[in-house]
């Protein structure tokens, strides 16, 4: 009797019911192993693109949205780069939504900017534009609020040099980028690299 019960040409052939809830389970399991599937997919891409230095920019405030490649830490005037922000201002960034959650201090993401002024460049913010060495960027009229209706708050306006070890970082590609004409300076050691595009769209 025993040996009837652990059989399992018995339990191929047993009662419509039992059958039934089989073919349920079965039928379940189908749509969870998909997901399961992407999801441990799009975490090997995930690993393989941080061991790779590949990362995807979703918006296109400092350049066209795609996957970019880091290729260095070369730091020059209009390179395209990865930087992490100041504790607090990423901070910010998530609250507000401006950022995602990543592996940047306070857990945010890197931010893709350009890097439009270096240590001893002198630097002018006002309302309706930017100027780096009396070169005035087009589209760089500082918003007075965000897309949500919120104020945004930003920096003084006014001439300043840009000191050591800091870069200001613009994406003026989108009148919508978050950048510094808001929250200031970056470390230049926050610079991860520059970006290279593998491709856009």
């Amino acid at each position: 009797m025993l040996s009837r019960l652990y059989s399992t040409s018995e339990n191929a052939v047993g009662s419509l019911s039992e059958r039934v809830r089989f073919q349920q389970l079965e039928g379940a399991r189908g749509p969870l192993a998909a997901l399961a599937g992407i999801a441990f997919g799009a975490a090997v891409l995930m690993a393989v693109g941080k061991a790779s230095g590949i990362r995807i920019a979703t918006t296109d405030s400092a350049a066209p949205a795609g996957v970019y490649r880091i290729i260095g830490r070369e730091v020059r005037r209009g390179g395209l780069v990865a930087a992490c922000l100041p504790l607090g201002v990423a901070k910010l960034g998530l609250a507000r939504g401006y950022l995602q959650a990543g592996d940047c201090p306070g857990d945010a993401e890197p931010v893709d900017k350009v890097i439009g002024a270096l240590a001893g460049d002198l630097l002018d913010i006002e309302p309706g534009s930017v100027s780096v060495n009396g070169v005035r960027f087009p589209d760089s009229a500082t918003a007075s609020r965000d897309s949500a209706g919120r104020p945004l708050a930003h920096v003084a306006w006014g001439e300043r040099r840009v000191a050591a070890g800091q870069v200001w970082l613009f994406g003026f590609n989108d009148r919508r980028s978050w950048d510094s004409r808001y929250f200031g300076p970056v470390p230049l050691a926050a610079i991860r690299g520059e970006l290279r595009p593998v491709v856009t769209w």
